[in-house]
């Protein structure tokens, strides 16, 4: 079974054998431990189930603070499940760790995008201003005309207008992996990761090519 939790620390770059800077994203990935195993039979699906950012136990209600004691496993803020196909080779209590991943694979990085709040057309989806000449006043920055004319007359659906930006699940393909550092639960991965600095991120075994 291949996938972990993590945390974003922040961008920096290393330099590869030619001496090339190379940006990296670092994600604090792990300790990860195996707080659930789904299974078929039971669940009806299979699957594993990671818990990630040790808290304190006051923080968790009684019943989540009962499913990680089945285990006896530190109190942790946050689960994730990874589907599996077969075995996955592991039990439950087990504790997963950045050394999953090896130098040069390829992985899929999921987090929560920046939020920018209530945006408009030009700033969410890139549009032009308008004329700044010819007696405008105020409509520099104005969306124009949204309608569907005389037929149909209406505004169809998944018009781009302005509305809240960001804040969205997104999932950056097929990066490779830089740098594994098993003892600091570090991982690099080349380019950017999205979401803030200290967000919560799921890295996975790249579905990129796959048929």
């Amino acid at each position: 079974m291949k996938g972990i939790i993590g945390k974003k620390v922040g961008m920096t770059q290393v330099f590869d054998a030619k001496g090339n800077a190379v940006p990296v994203t670092v994600i604090q990935a792990g300790p990860c431990y195996v707080t659930q195993v789904r299974t078929a039979d039971k669940d009806g699906y299979q699957a594993i189930q990671l818990g990630f950012g040790e808290t304190k136990p006051q923080r968790l209600t009684r019943g989540q603070l009962g499913h990680l004691k089945r285990n006896s496993l530190p109190a942790v803020k946050y689960l994730r499940e990874f589907r599996v196909q077969g075995d996955a080779g592991v039990a439950e209590g087990e504790t997963i760790k950045a050394d999953v991943f090896a130098q040069g694979e390829r992985v899929d990085v999921i987090g929560v995008s920046k939020g920018r709040g209530f945006a408009g057309t030009i700033k969410r989806h890139h549009f032009h201003r308008q004329p700044k000449t010819h007696g405008q006043s105020d409509r520099e920055r104005a969306p124009g005309s949204v309608g569907g004319t005389t037929n149909p007359g209406r505004t169809f659906k998944g018009q781009r207008m302005a509305g809240r930006m960001g804040n969205d699940r997104v999932t950056a393909q097929n990066l490779e992996v830089i740098v594994v550092d098993a003892e600091k639960n570090l991982l690099a991965v080349r380019g950017s990761v999205p979401g803030a600095n200290g967000g919560i991120v799921v890295v996975k075994p790249t579905t990129r090519g796959r048929r």
